[in-house]
């Protein structure tokens, strides 16, 4: 069973994370509520996420000051992160936001297709990256010879072979995504985690063809 990627959502108003959770169920994805920015931090301290939607005005902790905590932690430094404000000062305001690490920055009252169109690319993205640390690790392990299943008494060809074609599968709609960004009027933010992700799946590419019988001396360094 596939795995859903989850979904931080941030608002001091309930009738606002209602709005959000009804523009955000088509996408089937796992929506956490958050009231404040505290609030917010304490769920990025045990569950990973796929995007954030952060409120920029709230009392106590506003969204600038909460996003800037989410940017010093190693954990959750590259999350990425939608602002939403009901209010709209200019360029400074906008300038601010990006400032504090926002990906994007959209004014209420929004158009919820576009939101969703946003969002949806980040979690796609999320779980591309998921996907591809699971081979990483997977190879890992194998090569390791830490494991005592089934997989562990397969000859290497034949485990190079599956995990080969794992990869595959993952170069494939990482490709197709791709293909989705160059076509629409994406995100630059979206387009450059795309290709941070296909220079990932290139590295994890190479290695596996490094170990491939004939071509050196079977190891090779693993993207992490």
């Amino acid at each position: 069973m596939v795995q859903k990627a989850k979904i931080l959502l941030v608002d001091d108003r309930p009738e606002n994370l209602l709005a959000l959770e009804a523009i955000l169920s088509a996408l089937d994805q796992t929506l956490v509520r958050a009231s404040s920015g505290e609030e917010a931090l304490k769920a990025l301290l045990t569950d990973d996420f796929a995007v954030i939607l952060l409120d920029v005005q709230m009392p106590g902790m506003d969204g600038f000051e909460t996003a800037a905590h989410i940017k010093r932690r190693e954990r959750t430094r590259d999350i990425p992160i939608i602002f939403l404000t009901a209010i709209n000062h200019g360029p400074h305001h906008t300038f601010r936001g990006y400032a504090a690490g926002a990906v994007d920055y959209i004014s209420k009252p929004f158009d919820p297709w576009v939101l969703r169109a946003k969002v949806s690319v980040f979690v796609e993205l999320y779980m591309k990256n998921c996907k591809l640390r699971e081979q990483a690790a997977l190879l890992r392990f194998q090569l390791e010879g830490d494991g005592g299943g089934p997989d562990h008494e397969k000859e290497p060809a034949g485990l190079l072979a599956e995990l080969s074609a794992r990869l595959a599968a993952v170069e494939e709609q990482a490709e197709a995504l791709s293909k989705q960004l160059d076509d629409e009027s994406a995100d630059a933010a979206a387009v450059a985690t795309a290709a941070h992700l296909e220079r990932k799946l290139t590295g994890l590419r190479r290695a596996l063809d490094a170990l491939e019988p004939g071509t050196g001396s079977g190891t090779a360094a693993l993207p992490s």
